[in-house]
């Protein structure tokens, strides 16, 4: 689904990308009064449910995206808005994967010292 959705599109940048995708922060806001940071309702909603959909499966069979989720959560993030960081970060690895023709390759974890 997600390369059917990007297939015959150019995107100059990964942040392109996960704009089309519709994953990236929209501000409310009214002059100097900030209301919220919240996901753009814009963008192809079959690329970002499926950007979503692949985020959530991937906690249980890939340890970085598990390590990536749990990192999140721990600076406080809601459940929804660390899968979207989630889904947002695979966007950027989607692309790299693209642009370089090349095929996933799993990092190791870098724990903290």
């Amino acid at each position: 689904m997600i390369i059917a959705e990007i297939a015959g599109k150019d995107f100059p940048t990964a942040a392109a990308l996960a704009s089309y995708a519709g994953l990236t922060p929209k501000t409310r806001q009214s002059g100097t009064s900030i209301r919220s940071e919240t996901v753009s309702h814009t963008g192809n909603k079959r690329l970002r449910r499926a950007l979503f959909l692949s985020a959530f499966a991937s906690l249980r069979s890939d340890p970085i995206s598990r390590h990536y989720y749990d990192r999140k959560r721990l600076q406080g993030k809601r459940h929804n808005q660390a899968l979207i960081a989630l889904a947002h970060r695979r966007t950027t690895v989607i692309y790299a994967m693209l642009r370089d023709h090349t095929t996933y390759q799993p990092q190791p974890i870098k724990q903290a010292t």
